[in-house]
This record gives C-alpha cells, sequence and structure tokens, in this order.
C-alpha cells in the first residue's frame, strides 16, 4: 500500500484498503474556521447533538476576518467562541494567540504524523507535509465528523511526484508545486492523494514543505503528503501533542501515475491570472507592472519565508506608488521575526506588517485589489475576483520574487534587486 492507504487503513480498523474503495474512518481532528464552522454549527444544533465526539479533536480557529473587519464577521466569530466555551474545546483560539490555521496547528503540535485530518478548508490538504492524510470538506461533513468523530471517503487512487537535482538559488517548495501543477492542470490530479518524493523533496525544509502540500488542491488533489523522515521527526517531536507514528510506501505499492521533474531545470515560477496552471518562469514572464505585493498566508507566511523576504529587502525601499503587506502566519512567526530584526528590514523597505490573518488571500481586507489593480502575492490561488475586484489580477510567486517585485515595481528575479 502507499503511505495515504496505509493511514486510511488505520483509520478504518482494516489491514488493508483499496482505491475506490468506500471506507468509514475516525478522523483525529475536525477542523473548522470563522467562515466554514458557523454552519457545521447550525447542522450540529439542529441534528440536535449536544456534545462533540472528543473536545480535544474538534478545532476552531477564526482566522479569515480576523481581527474582525465589520458586524458580519464579528458576528461569525461570536458564533465559534460561544460553541468553544459551550463544548469545553481545548483548541480555540482567537486575539492574540489566533494564527492562520494551517500554519497554526502544526506549529502547535495540533496534527502530527499518521493522523486522518478532515477541515473544512480546502487547504486542510497542508497537514500532509507531517505525513498526514489530510483533507477539506463541506460544512455539514464538518458536522458529521464533530458528532460521530468518523466520516466515510472513497480511498484516493495515489499520483507520485518525483523531484531530482540540486534546486536553483531562489527556487522553493512553493516553486515545485507550481511546476507541477503548470505540468498537470489544475484538475490533473482529480481526487487523488499527491505523494511527493525524490531527493530535492528529502532536503527541503519543513516549511517548504508545508508549502508544496498547502497547493495540491490547487492541482485537484484529494491530499497531499510527503513520507515523515529525520528533517519531520526533528520538527514534531518537540512539538507534538500525542504519540505519533511514522507511515511510508510499500516498495511495490501502485500509482495511478507517476511524474518525475530535474530541478536544475526550475527556475523561480510565477503563477499568471487566473489560474494556479498559468504558471512560467519569472524570467518569461514579462514587463509586467504592480500595485501591490503580499507576502503571507497559509502558503508563504512562516518564518523561513519573512527570512527570504527580508534578505531581498535588506536596504532596498519599495517602488513608488507600491503597497508591500507583510503578514506573519502566527504569533509565534510574528515574534520570531521581530526579535531576528525583519520587522525593521520591511518597514525601513516601506511595507505595512499585519498581524495573524487570511486577510487579502480570499479578498477578505488587509488589502482588497481595486478595479484594474494588479498584485504579486505569496498565496495559493489567483482565481478571478479572488483578491477583490473582478477585474484586478494575481500573480503568484514564492517570497523571494514578490520582495524583488515590490522594489522594482513589477514582476521581478530576485537577482535583478540582490545580484548574482
Amino acid at each position: 500500500m502507499t503511505i495515504t492507504e496505509k493511514i486510511l487503513a488505520r483509520g478504518a480498523g482494516l489491514k488493508e484498503v483499496l482505491p475506490g474503495e468506500l471506507i468509514n474512518a475516525r478522523v483525529d481532528i475536525a477542523l473548522g474556521n470563522d467562515i466554514t464552522a458557523p454552519i457545521a454549527i447550525s447542522e450540529f444544533r439542529r441534528i440536535g447533538a449536544k456534545k462533540v465526539f472528543d473536545r480535544r479533536k474538534v478545532v476552531l480557529v477564526p482566522d479569515h476576518f480576523t481581527p474582525n473587519k465589520d458586524i458580519k464577521s464579528a458576528t461569525q466569530c461570536k458564533v465559534l467562541r460561544e460553541f468553544a466555551m459551550e463544548q469545553k474545546l481545548t483548541h480555540y483560539y482567537e486575539g492574540g494567540d489566533v494564527g492562520v490555521e494551517h500554519a497554526l496547528l502544526p506549529e502547535k503540535g495540533v496534527v502530527v504524523p499518521g493522523d486522518v485530518v478532515v477541515g473544512a478548508d480546502s487547504h486542510t490538504c497542508t497537514y500532509g507535509a507531517l505525513g498526514a492524510f489530510s483533507t477539506g470538506v463541506g460544512s455539514t461533513d464538518l458536522a458529521a465528523a464533530m458528532i460521530t468523530g468518523e466520516l466515510w471517503f472513497k480511498v484516493p487512487e495515489s499520483m507520485k511526484f518525483v523531484y531530482y537535482g540540486r534546486l536553483n538559488r531562489w527556487v522553493s517548495g512553493k516553486d515545485l508545486i507550481l511546476y507541477a501543477i503548470g505540468d498537470v492542470g489544475v484538475d490533473g490530479a482529480l481526487y487523488r492523494a499527491m505523494e511527493f518524493a525524490g531527493e530535492a523533496v528529502r532536503k527541503l525544509s519543513m516549511d517548504s514543505r508545508l508549502a508544496m502540500c498547502n497547493m495540491a488542491i490547487e492541482a485537484g488533489g484529494k491530499s497531499g503528503i510527503i513520507e515523515p523522515d529525520a528533517v519531520t521527526k526533528e520538527y514534531v517531536k518537540r512539538r507534538a501533542e500525542r504519540p505519533f507514528r511514522f507511515y511510508s510506501s510499500d516498495p511495490d505499492a501502485g500509482y495511478v501515475e507517476v511524474r518525475e521533474y530535474d530541478c536544475r531545470k526550475i527556475e523561480p515560477q510565477v503563477a499568471c491570472p487566473h489560474l494556479p496552471e498559468n504558471t512560467r518562469n519569472v524570467t518569461d514572464v514579462g514587463e509586467v507592472r504592480i500595485d501591490q505585493v503580499v507576502i503571507g498566508s497559509c502558503t508563504n507566511g512562516r518564518i523561513e519565508d519573512l527570512k527570504v523576504a527580508a534578505m531581498v529587502l535588506k536596504g532596498k525601499h519599495v517602488a513608488p506608488n507600491l503597497r508591500l503587506i507583510i503578514i506573519p502566519a502566527t504569533p509565534d512567526i510574528y515574534r520570531e521575526a521581530m526579535e531576528k530584526g525583519y520587522f525593521d528590514i520591511f518597514l525601513k523597505a516601506g511595507a505595512v506588517i499585519s498581524p495573524p490573518t487570511c486577510g487579502p488571500c480570499l479578498g477578505g481586507h488587509m488589502g482588497v485589489l481595486a478595479p484594474g489593480e494588479r498584485a504579486v502575492s505569496t498565496t495559493n490561488r489567483n482565481f478571478v475576483g479572488r483578491m477583490g475586484d473582478v477585474t484586478s489580477e494575481v500573480y503568484l510567486a514564492n517570497p523571494a520574487v514578490a520582495a524583488a517585485s515590490a522594489v522594482k515595481g513589477r514582476v521581478a528575479h530576485p537577482d535583478e534587486v540582490c545580484g548574482l
């Protein structure tokens, strides 16, 4: 079996499972946020449920429109707060404790390797970087998981992506996943478990691995996953709240498809409007003037991302009439970036530093685009109207490209700012 099949078999209490098989599996974590959880809570009450299946395993994170941007968003968060207090949930975060959910949960050790995780947010696939099976579900499915502690799944076929060779300068996990999405398309891995492997992946940091698995959904994937190794162990051993188990794919495991990539041929990538599959080498994008740059999100708001941005921005200033918004993904990342002097670099460069929030990623707040405006963003989607007006445009890139673009006022390669 593949790693995905082994984890689902464990969750279902079965010796083995096969792709296409329908199973019921116990969930280790059920997650909701301030957009999706109020619907789940409404269904929870409509059904007549009184208690969640396990108050330690239901997690609520109001991160999308927080700090509350208006009365409606404040009301949404109030629903979560009151439910969390009523149910005495162990994992409820808000105010100075809240962060972007998919950065916060790994950091806190709430999700561990070997888990079955469901979340009413499509980027729940992020946790595959820890060696967990994690996938997004609808709000009514979340309600069912909150009540029963289990959900039905169709076991996905596994699709393997093997990366070999050394990474070029400025290339990170964000570029590897954008390159793959550009290759297979936004539905090229539809309902498949995307397994990332190869020497290049094994050398990636945990921050880069989280960025890769985060965007599996942008290829239509049911999940993304990386076999846990020494890097994973080092990350989780000082964080994990619960015992964890490392799974790996058998040498003779079956894959519906295998794709191989030579990383020596991969430059920093840019996904042009209006789909994540519309990828190009940054040097092939051309003269694209921009109005705003966003560095943050559940994809690239971690400390490694801010470090790279600070390297590019040090001693520089953003282009005239351009807005640079920096959004650390969690309070701990915020604090570490401040202590390491990154904030001083950002502020001297003319950036705005936001508290942890999803903010502009989904056109929420803290950087919504006006008609006709263009942005370079380290977020995960660039659909029509994703970050604001339907005539605005979003170019997805890694933090180094985003920072360089902020300095140049156009889509730019980091070497244009930092030199060779």
